[in-house]
């Protein structure tokens, strides 16, 4: 089964014309505080279990929308969905990023700073400490550098970040007492989905 994707004002239009439309935020629970679209509701990539969405919705083929930063962990989240059984699930193209800037409704909060900059800023400290050591204690410390090095390879030919999925654990990436689980639904049934396309886009923390 090809991922569907549908652009944010397709989605818009659908929310509009009062379609039930069941939208999650893969995003941390601080993005998502940050800014998120008025209907979605946050469940962290990291704890998406397809057997606790079937529980709560029972039908798999009502359509499940995925939001993320750009893309890239929305299509994690419907790959995941569609591994569990799901046989509606629409990748918001471009992700949160695109919504705003297309001036669509979003609930902004308290800013902070984005997971692909913090996986940046990770990776280069890491580069840097293993190239430092390698030259002033042990070159076997060079090790570290080419282990980074090779890791972001690997998240660019796969699309996926270890390091990112990492981050996103982390105490700051969190908000004290807020709740990840789904959320009962808002709206009733979206039906098909509205005209989608198969594209994918956004960075492997999008």
């Amino acid at each position: 089964m090809s991922l569907r994707t549908i652009t944010p004002q397709q989605l818009q239009n659908a929310i509009q014309s009062g379609e039930r439309v069941e939208l999650i935020d893969v995003r941390t629970p601080v993005e998502f505080r940050e800014v998120h679209v008025t209907v979605a509701k946050n469940v962290p990539l990291d704890e998406i279990n397809p057997v606790a969405f079937v529980r709560q919705y029972r039908d798999r083929s009502e359509p499940v929308y995925v939001i993320c930063r750009s893309g890239s962990r929305g299509r994690q989240a419907c790959e995941k969905l569609i591994a569990g059984g799901f046989t509606s699930v629409v990748n918001v193209e471009g992700g949160t990023l695109a919504w705003d800037q297309a001036g669509l409704p979003v609930v902004r909060g308290a800013k902070m700073m984005s997971l692909e900059r913090q996986v940046r800023i990770a990776a280069g400290l890491l580069v840097l400490t293993g190239t430092a050591l390698g030259y002033w204690v042990n070159p076997l410390w060079i090790g570290l550098a080419a282990f980074v090095g090779a890791g972001l390879v690997f998240a660019g030919i796969t699309d996926t970040c270890g390091m990112g999925l990492m981050l996103a654990r982390m105490p700051w990436n969190r908000v004290p007492g807020a709740s990840t689980r789904p959320a009962a639904p808002t709206a009733g049934s979206a039906g098909d989905a509205p005209v989608c396309s198969t594209k994918s886009r956004g960075s492997c923390c999008g």
